[in-house]
């Protein structure tokens, strides 16, 4: 839907609440460039072409622009979430590697220069199939041959074989490795290696891969790699201020193997702080299909017979419930880049924060938050939606399903989400990194759940209960092995990570709501804010309970101030789904409309 029926003023702040600072021009050739003919000349080279047009839209340096880059990876979900994927992994792994890691040398340049054009494809190889968590244990090799000053890549056995989207065997290819160094027999760690997949002929030599691995949620070229002893020039290495003297010596300015794999990792902060945008974009466009579906549909239940479907509690509390979740993914999206720009600017740590079950969270905790927290927000948001739309729902013009396995599959990618709440929450115990004063926040009791400010108040009350809780709990465990202390904890230490990052999305609701100036759309997004923080007590109402942070009324209250919100809701229904709804070409606004407007029909002959 168009957004130029409304005032020019409260257009210019839905523009800026939904796409950021990003101007009409950007928006106008990022939606050319998703809905532009792309010749019919092969999977690959479509992609290429598809890949060159997206990127086309971005400065010549991928960072200089984050809003710019996160809205047009957002466009891309929305449009299409398979070359989403695609230009996530070419963009922000693949040629961030290259520029964040790299020397700068001429190249590691050219290859730049190749995959910002469109001439070949950017992969990133990081999970070796053959064991869980195989960036803690990389077996991929990559020994220093001090003869030639090459590297060796080499795949050990079968366990070692990297797994990803290196199946498009019809155009060029170059894949950022992580591999371990060795030097003079030693492991130095794990880093970043360059090598060259394919080119217009296929396979280089000493690349082998198999045959393609079905993945319908996300459906790419995945296959497994294996590497035979492949030589690769020693510009290959990213080294990231490493370095190899004449006789042998290693330094590495990051101290430890333990700390290179954080720098080396680096890179996935771009990722994490672009997801968001890219689940409130697939979000707010399931939304305005789950809410515009429930409009026009009418029922013919013996309960009330001919009513709009969106006549029902039920259906308004789940579709103007995903509505309010789209817009707090909205807000997150927001203060996820502005986190990611300030830590761009900070000088560089090369040491970083000591590492606990896993590398994410010593890289960037709220960052690393965000994005389990969004992926999984957004997987939920689709699926309900989905379930709300009946039949239509499940068609694949209307996307829902490609939504709902886009991020339903990034929940263990891009950095294992639970995982991730595993590890904040035992960082918010051991590291006493809880963000919070000594005194406990305030209980809530003068502030209504309608309220936009409730929730807020109530996800940081809870994460302060929920932190002191875990510490007594793992105090009590005793001084045994790390395993032994933590192992019965998991499951709270995962659920106190993800009631951080739910804070963190509060607050980014809070402070949109304080800087909207338009006074209707002020009142549609208090109302939101409201629903969605009503939504999420719901969800979340057995940990609220278990540690008294509600107690039952105001859990039994829940479900009629989100009756409430919905009404307050209902009347801006027309300024919301214009505002979140994408411009025609890029996503279907009504699933019910859809499969008739593609539909072709055959009649057979009469007699």
């Amino acid at each position: 839907m168009p957004l130029a029926p409304l005032p020019t003023a409260t257009h210019d702040e839905i523009r800026r609440l939904v796409h950021g600072p990003c101007d009409s021009a950007f928006l106008s050739d990022l939606h050319q460039a998703l809905t532009a003919d792309v010749p019919a000349d092969g999977r690959g080279r479509q992609l290429l072409h598809r890949l060159r047009l997206l990127g086309e839209t971005l400065p010549h340096d991928l960072f200089d622009d984050p809003p710019r880059l996160a809205t047009a990876h957002a466009w891309a979900a929305a449009s299409d979430p398979s070359l989403c994927l695609a230009a996530l992994v070419h963009h922000l792994l693949c040629l961030g590697s290259l520029t964040q890691l790299g020397d700068g040398s001429e190249d590691v340049m050219s290859r730049v220069k190749a995959l910002r054009s469109g001439r070949a494809k950017g992969v990133y190889l990081i999970t070796e199939a053959g064991g869980a968590n195989s960036h803690l244990a990389t077996r991929t090799l990559a020994e220093l041959d001090p003869s030639t000053g090459e590297f060796v890549l080499h795949t050990p056995d079968a366990r070692a074989a990297k797994f990803g989207s290196a199946g498009t065997l019809d155009v060029p290819q170059t894949a950022v490795v992580l591999a371990r160094l060795v030097t003079e027999g030693a492991d130095r760690g794990v880093f970043a290696f360059v090598a060259d997949l394919t080119d217009d002929e296929g396979l280089l030599p000493g690349i082998e891969v198999s045959s393609p691995i079905a993945l319908g949620a996300l459906p790419l070229d995945y296959v497994q790699v294996h590497f035979h002893h492949v030589r690769l020039p020693h510009t290959h290495w990213l080294a990231d201020g490493a370095r190899i003297a004449p006789d042998g010596t290693f330094h590495d300015p990051a101290g430890s193997a333990e700390r290179r794999l954080q720098r080396t990792l680096r890179v996935g902060q771009g990722l994490w702080a672009t997801m968001p945008a890219v689940a409130a974009a697939t979000s707010r466009q399931s939304a305005v299909q789950a809410v515009t579906y429930a409009q026009g549909r009418s029922t013919q239940g013996t309960l009330a017979p001919g009513v709009p479907l969106l006549t029902y509690r039920t259906q308004q509390r789940a579709v103007l419930g995903a509505m309010a979740d789209a817009f707090a993914l909205t807000c997150a999206a927001h203060g996820a880049l502005a986190l990611w720009e300030e830590s761009r600017a900070a000088p560089a740590d090369r040491h970083g924060t000591e590492m606990g079950f896993t590398p994410w969270t010593a890289v960037n905790q709220p960052l690393a938050a965000y994005k389990a927290a969004a992926v999984r927000l957004a997987a939920r948001v689709s699926a309900e939606c989905q379930r709300r739309c009946g039949f239509s729902g499940h068609l694949d013009v209307n996307r829902l399903a490609a939504y709902h396995g886009f991020h339903h599959a990034f929940d263990p990618a891009g950095g294992d989400s639970q995982l991730i709440f595993y590890d904040i929450g035992r960082a918010l115990v051991e590291g006493g990194t809880t963000g919070q004063a000594a005194e406990p926040p305030p209980r809530t009791a003068d502030t209504p759940p309608t309220s936009a400010h409730w929730w807020p108040a109530v996800v940081r009350r809870h994460q302060h209960d929920l932190t002191r809780h875990l510490g007594e709990s793992a105090h009590a465990t005793g001084t045994g092995t790390p395993f032994e202390r933590w192992n019965p904890l998991l499951e709270d230490a995962g659920t106190l990570g993800e009631i951080y990052a739910n804070a963190l999305v509060a607050e980014d609701v809070t402070r949109t709501l304080a800087g909207t100036q338009d006074r209707d759309l002020a009142r549609a997004l208090r109302a939101l804010a409201a629903l969605h923080g009503v939504t999420a007590a719901r969800r979340w109402s057995g940990s609220l309970l278990a540690l008294e942070t509600l107690g039952p009324a105001d859990i039994q209250a829940l479900s009629g101030a989100a009756d409430e919100l919905c009404d307050e809701i209902l009347p801006h229904l027309p300024l919301l789904t214009e505002a979140f709804a994408h411009p025609d070409g890029i996503a279907p606004a009504d699933c019910d409309i859809a499969p008739r407007t593609t539909l072709t029909w055959t009649r057979g002959g009469t007699a």
